[in-house]
């Protein structure tokens, strides 16, 4: 129980910062990029992504 005390802790402690709507919009965008960095990334992802341009052109 000791790790569930720790993790509430630090959701209590970073509710104050959840509340910032510029924060929420800094990581919106931080994750937006890092998704689109991952998704390039990943060989599976990148074969989908070529087949349909394939397709469409």
């Amino acid at each position: 129980m000791p790790l569930l005390d720790t993790a509430l802790n630090a959701f209590v402690i970073m509710n104050g910062f959840w509340a910032s709507p510029w924060l929420l919009i800094i990581l919106a965008v931080g994750g937006a990029y890092l998704g689109n960095r991952a998704m390039d990334w990943i060989p599976f992802t990148r074969r989908i992504i070529e087949r349909r341009e394939a397709d469409r052109g």
